[in-house]
Order: structure tokens, then C-alpha cells, then sequence
């Protein structure tokens, strides 16, 4: 029986992979440090379980398929402490952020159409983008300039007569950069020049550091009715397995579109958006401490990195990743050899290789994307087997 050559050229995720030789790996007793996946591991705030154990009814039903709207309420109310302004009808609630990816491409694009995106990005882009039979169009990027854009013509030169959009997460997974107003009106510009939509993946909003000031693109009014706002819970409050994300526009033409999709999946889970609500009228010094923790976080990882040779990043400045340079040919081979060859006192690290963040780009094959959604002692231990573990595979 066949398979679709759709699903046959989709690839596995860069960042689970490498699972199969953990689990192997963990079999034998050994203790693997988990960094290649943005699981944060600080407490899911009380309040989330609370919320769960208090919900009563009697018949556990469907919900509206654009979401409950205390939810939607809930997230226009918070999205204005950032001054992103949302009415709840212009919110519809996903599956996650995901979600309101897949959604974006099925109502945007038909099948052979282009997204332009910069690169590196999050893998599951490629996965989602694959599903619709759209094509991910990248820009280059570089490292050394701290994955900024550097200017318009780098994006102006890969749209076509099928592009469709352009697509950013900002912070950035997997790279951290936090891009400037400057940047985001390059983006704008474009936009409104070509007829293009912005898909504006904001799941990172919050975990910006070193008193960057963030800015959404929403601050750019004209281009409101190109705009697609992409959020999500998991990482702000350490609910990855809730799957509470939205999908956001002011463009109602766009939103009636992907009302449909919402109809077709029915319903968001009724106790998953009840519980979220409270999440989201938590203070604000809650996500001020959570971002403090990755920041102290970041700075360690970065000191420890900066001395080990042959090694290269740019300090990342906002989100829990960033993109490492090794003295490697194949960081995929690396990586797995680490899992499978190598542990220190029963304990060794997993990475995602950096080749899957990238279209077709060489440059990814001897680089790496770390999490370090991990505590600081843990940090310093899995950095230490990377160390070790670079002198051991070089002299192979």
C-alpha cells in the first residue's frame, strides 16, 4: 500500500531524532541530561492544578471551536500588557502554538506555494510547512552576527511569484535573537511592498534578558491586517503538556477561513482552556522570576562555553537556546556518539544537531541547538561532558 511522498519527504524532528539511543542509552542505567528539547523544568505554578481539581460538571461537552471565551478574554487582557491589542473575537484557541502554524499555512497557501523564513529556524516549521505541501523558502542569517537580519535585500532576494508569507519566531527558537524595531519594519516593509502576510511566532515573548526592550510587530499599525500573532502557554508557565496556544488577527476574511479548521477539529479540550485562564491572570512577577532563572541560566552555560576550544556562539538574548559552532565534521555523528560511546561517571548529554534548523545550508552539519531548560548545576555537569567528550571523539 502506498505512502504519501508528502509524508516521505518529511523528516524526522532534529530535536527527538536521537530519542531511540537515549532510551537505549538510559536502559544500560545511565543518566542522560536532556538538552536537546525546550522542556522547561521549573514548577507548573499551583494555581494550573487547582484549577483542574475545582472543575465540576456534569456532562463534559464540546466547547465552541473558536475557544471558551473566558479564554479568549484572558488572553486579550494579557496580550495589552505588552501593548498588542486583540479583542477576544479576533482570538481563536489552537492546539498549542502548532496549531495556529498549521492552521496559517492551510488557509494562506495552496499546495507549492512559499513561505520566506529565517535561518536557522525551529525545525517542526519544515514538519507543518511539508504537511500542507507548502515550501519553506530560507534567508540567511549568520552567527557571528548574532543571527541578526542584516538587511532587506537578504529577504527581498528569495520571494517569488509564490511566496506567500514570511514567517519568524521572535525571540527566536533555536537561536535566541531577539530582533530590534529596526529589523521588524525590514520585515514590514517587505511585507506591504510584495502582499505578503507576517506570521509572528510569539511564544518567547517574555524570556528576553539584559533589559532588551521587546517589541512585537504588532507596534507597526499598517501592516495589522497582514498580521497572523502566534502564541502559546507551554513555555511561559512550564505547561508544554497543556497544548494552549492562539491564533490572532485583525484581518476578519483570514479569521472566518480558519474558524472552518477550528470547526473541523470541533473543540479545544473544555478543562485545558478552563485551567489556562487562571494562568493567564497570574501577576506578572511570576514570568519576571521565571525569566530571571533562564537568564542566570544562559550566563552560565555562555562562561563555561567560551572556554572550551574550538567551540563558537553568540550569547543569546532572549528564549532558552542557542546555536554552538564544534571543532566537528557531523554534529548528527557527534551527537549520537555521545549517546551511545561515551558517558562520565554513568552520565552523559543529548543535543538536537543543528543540521535539522536548516533548509540545506552546510553550515548547520557542525553545529548544535542547546536547551538549557536544565538547572545551573546540571548545566555545568552536561558542559563538562561536552568538553571531555570533544577531546575523546577528535583523538578517535
Amino acid at each position: 500500500m502506498l505512502i504519501s511522498k508528502r509524508i516521505q519527504n518529511t523528516k524526522l524532528s532534529a530535536i527527538r531524532k536521537l530519542t531511540p539511543f537515549a532510551k537505549k542509552t538510559k536502559a544500560k542505567g545511565i543518566k542522560v541530561y536532556h538538552m536537546n528539547i525546550g522542556q522547561p523544568d521549573i514548577e507548573t505554578p499551583n494555581e494550573y492544578f487547582e484549577a483542574l481539581k475545582h472543575y465540576k460538571t456534569k456532562v463534559l461537552g464540546y466547547e465552541n471551536s473558536e475557544g471558551i471565551d473566558e479564554l479568549r478574554e484572558s488572553f486579550s487582557k494579557f496580550l495589552e500588557i505588552h501593548d498588542i491589542h486583540y479583542s477576544p473575537e479576533e482570538i481563536l484557541i489552537t492546539t498549542g502554538g502548532s496549531e495556529g502554524l498549521l492552521f496559517s499555512f492551510l488557509t494562506i497557501c495552496d499546495e507549492g506555494d512559499e513561505i520566506v523564513v529565517p535561518e536557522p529556524y525551529y525545525s517542526n516549521y519544515n514538519t507543518i510547512a511539508n504537511s500542507c505541501g507548502v515550501k519553506l523558502v530560507p534567508f540567511e542569517t549568520k552567527i557571528e552576527n548574532g543571527f541578526h537580519i542584516e538587511n532587506r535585500e537578504s529577504i527581498l532576494k528569495v520571494i517569488t511569484n509564490k511566496t506567500r508569507g514570511i514567517l519568524y519566531s521572535n525571540p527566536s527558537n533555536p537561536t535566541g535573537v531577539v530582533y530590534s524595531l529596526k529589523e521588524l519594519e525590514m520585515i514590514a516593509e517587505v511585507a506591504l511592498e510584495e502582499n505578503l502576510y507576517i506570521i509572528s511566532d510569539e511564544v518567547y515573548r517574555e524570556l528576553v534578558y539584559d533589559n532588551i526592550k521587546y517589541k512585537s510587530i504588532f507596534s507597526i499599525d499598517k501592516i495589522h491586517n497582514h498580521l497572523i500573532l502566534i502564541d502559546s502557554l507551554s513555555k511561559r508557565y512550564s505547561v508544554c503538556g497543556s497544548r494552549i496556544g492562539m491564533f490572532a488577527t485583525k484581518n476578519e476574511k483570514l479569521r472566518n477561513e480558519v474558524l472552518k479548521l477550528c470547526q473541523a477539529r470541533l473543540s479545544i479540550s473544555s478543562v485545558e482552556q478552563y485551567a489556562a485562564t487562571k494562568l493567564l491572570k497570574l501577576p506578572m512577577s511570576y514570568i519576571y522570576d521565571v525569566r530571571d532563572m533562564y537568564q542566570e541560566r544562559r550566563d552560565a552555560i555562555c562562561n563555561i562555553l567560551k572556554d572550551i576550544e574550538g567551540v563558537s556562539y553568540y550569547k543569546p538574548e532572549g528564549a532558552f537556546y542557542l546555536i554552538v559552532s564544534l571543532p566537528v565534521k557531523n554534529s548528527e555523528d557527534f551527537c549520537k556518539w555521545l549517546l551511545t560511546d561515551f558517558n562520565i561517571n554513568n552520565e552523559t548529554v543529548m543535543f538536537a544537531p543543528a543540521d535539522g534548523f536548516y533548509f540545506d545550508n552546510p553550515q548547520g552539519n557542525s553545529q548544535i541547538r542547546i536547551s538549557y531548560c536544565i538547572s545551573i548545576e546540571n548545566i555545568k555537569k552536561a558542559m563538562h561532558i561536552l568538553k571531555e567528550g570533544l577531546k575523546v571523539y577528535n583523538s578517535l
